[in-house]
């Protein structure tokens, strides 16, 4: 393996994992700031990191370029906002498993190969798995479930504009542009929800940790390693991500997972890990939030 690829590889796995080390830190902000408060500070600061970084308003943009912009921005606000309300009720390794599922949703629906229903198969089992069906079941929060794969939803949607998006704008412009627009959208919901206590200042070391390892870090990470791995690979290693936020869900807030729960993530990393392997060769995805 040349020394770039162990390089990006090894870049790509640092992303995911301070993605979610910075879902477990928002997760202690939530008895302050609830979900809603938590993502505006989050999206909020993260745009000022990334407006500071790449600078956009150096370069004019048609009308055009800024509405692709604002609706990849607005997907992505809203992904975030649903995510954090799931998180707010159930486990981070399962609410992240859920969330895979726009993803996947995506890279299959553009497939048109009998085979990959064997990784629709193996995706619906695991969200099968994890649902408390049964009376041996780990009880779930359903409105969390419905916030996880609403998530999933606007993470599908995110991909989509984030190709727009990016053929519209060049560079991280986007990407700051972008974030900038999510804060726009989640604010309302988030100022009318925590008020006053987004300007507490003891909040607000904890905020800019999650701004930047949930953000601003992994962006520039994988914006790294998307110039140099094949979309395939990147595809095949995000998979991973369930099975890191379970991890850090473990060790950072002590959630213990099912047996049943923990089979169902290892069916979405499969299925997810198979699509990508199947795939045929494409332009590399946009960054994920």
């Amino acid at each position: 393996m040349r020394p770039d690829t162990t390089l990006s590889i090894a870049l790509l796995v640092a992303s995911m994992i301070s993605i979610q080390f910075g879902a477990s830190v928002a997760k202690g902000l939530f008895p302050t700031l609830g979900p809603e408060g938590t993502t505006v500070l989050r999206c909020g600061l993260a745009a000022i990191v990334l407006l500071t970084l790449w600078r956009p308003w150096r370069t004019r943009l048609p009308r055009a370029a800024l509405l692709a912009v604002g609706l990849y921005g607005a997907s992505l606000g809203l992904m975030n906002l649903l995510f954090y309300l799931s998180l707010a009720r159930i486990p981070l390794g399962v609410a992240v498993a859920l969330e895979f599922t726009g993803p996947l949703a995506v890279a299959l629906f553009a497939s048109r190969r009998a085979r990959d229903l064997l990784w629709v198969a193996l995706a619906a089992a695991g969200i099968v798995m994890i649902l408390p069906l049964t009376r041996e079941s780990r009880p779930l929060d359903p409105v969390g479930v419905g916030f996880a794969l609403a998530a999933g939803v606007c993470w599908a949607l995110y991909i989509v504009l984030g190709q727009r998006a990016g053929r519209a704008v060049q560079g991280g412009a986007a990407t700051a542009l972008g974030m900038l627009a999510a804060a726009l959208v989640v604010a309302p919901v988030g100022i009318l929800r925590a008020g006053s206590r987004l300007l507490h200042r003891e909040v607000w070391p904890l905020a800019l940790v999650v701004a930047v390892f949930s953000s601003a870090l992994p962006y520039s990470l994988e914006m790294h390693a998307l110039r140099r791995l094949p979309a395939r690979t990147f595809g095949i290693l995000m998979s991973l991500e369930p099975a890191l936020a379970a991890l850090a869900g473990l060790v950072m807030l002590r959630e213990r997972l099912s047996f049943a729960q923990g089979a169902a993530i290892v069916c979405i990393i499969a299925a997810s890990a198979g699509s990508a392997a199947s795939a045929k060769p494409a332009p590399p995805p946009p960054t994920i939030a």
